[in-house]
């Protein structure tokens, strides 16, 4: 297993500066600054900062068109790990956080739709805590998702404009996102009831063993079963499980089948595929789909280290 193992970390490091840097961090417990700086000067990092246009925005403004807009290019940068003291990106930030917010304290995408919608906020609170924008900035953001908790736990982007009764796992695993990176970047305002928030929301998926009815049993969604990158606002269990490890979650015997899962999907030379993209525009392809995917074997590898599973591999 190890020289097998070792042959995989020699593949990941010959992706891009950003599979790099978060190989040499979470698999090989090496934090390397240097590394993470190169991630805005070359590769998929520089790439999408040279898409931002001089007006601020990517795209043709917060939300258009929808994956090459400024709210998902915000999120794909925060999620490459590029160094969060980047002037162009906190310059689009503020200019979002300005012009964006609702009357209910969130970000709003749409100019007809009077209510925020709850996944979009979730995001961007993951990217703004992500950057170090102010605090100040993030409360109405943070009042705004804990008036939308829902009763079961979790939450909805339908709440508060279809009238939900139910929690999404969509929306759920978005918002534990934007709590988990608020708290690591060591913001305080109403911590204590997101982390009592958070602590509710990983139930209500661990209710649902991550991908199945907890009434019946059944397979909520295929789709959920289908690995993706970037998973943009949709849920899949690979993101579920890679939120868990992140967020140093312990052991629960509910994600076993999703445990079983993973092992399932790795293909024989022990990497995994990217199994589907969701189609829309993009500013480019990082990684072709039904191939051996680094940001799918990353993120697999350090789901299986943080629970200990590689006497599975």
């Amino acid at each position: 297993m190890e020289v097998h193992y070792s042959t995989i970390i020699e593949w990941l490091l010959k992706g891009d500066v950003s599979i790099q840097y978060q190989v040499h961090r979470d698999l090989l417990n090496k934090e390397i600054p240097n590394l993470q700086k190169r991630i805005a000067h070359e590769g998929w990092g520089a790439r999408f900062l040279s898409k931002r246009h001089k007006n601020g925005h990517w795209g043709r403004d917060f939300y258009q068109p929808k994956w090459i807009s400024s709210h998902y290019s915000l999120l794909d940068l925060r999620n490459l790990c590029i160094a969060p003291d980047n002037e162009q990106i906190m310059q689009t930030l503020l200019l979002i956080l300005h012009t964006r917010k609702s009357e209910d304290g969130g970000i709003n995408p749409a100019k007809t739709i009077h209510n925020s919608d709850v996944c979009v906020n979730g995001m961007a609170l993951n990217y703004c805590s992500y950057f170090g924008v102010d605090e100040n900035e993030l409360h109405s953001i943070i009042d705004f998702l804990l008036a939308e908790h829902m009763p079961d736990g979790g939450f909805n982007c339908q709440s508060n404009q279809g009238g939900a009764k139910h929690s999404s796992l969509h929306s759920t695993l978005s918002v534990l996102e934007g709590i988990m990176e608020f708290a690591n970047n060591g913001y305080s305002y109403r911590l204590h009831e997101l982390q009592k928030t958070k602590q509710k929301a990983q139930e209500f998926i661990l209710q649902h063993r991550l991908y199945r009815s907890d009434r019946t049993g059944e397979i909520i969604n295929p789709a959920f079963l289908r690995f993706s990158y970037p998973t943009r606002w949709r849920y899949d269990v690979l993101r579920a499980l890679d939120y868990f490890q992140y967020a140093r979650v312990n052991f629960d015997e509910r994600m076993n089948d999703s445990f079983d899962l993973l092992f399932k999907k790795r293909l024989k030379n022990g990497k995994w595929p990217l199994q589907a993209k969701h189609s829309g525009k993009v500013h480019f392809e990082m990684e072709k789909a039904r191939v051996a995917s680094r940001w799918n074997t990353l993120r697999a590898l350090r789901v299986i280290k943080h629970f200990d599973l590689k006497e599975l591999y």
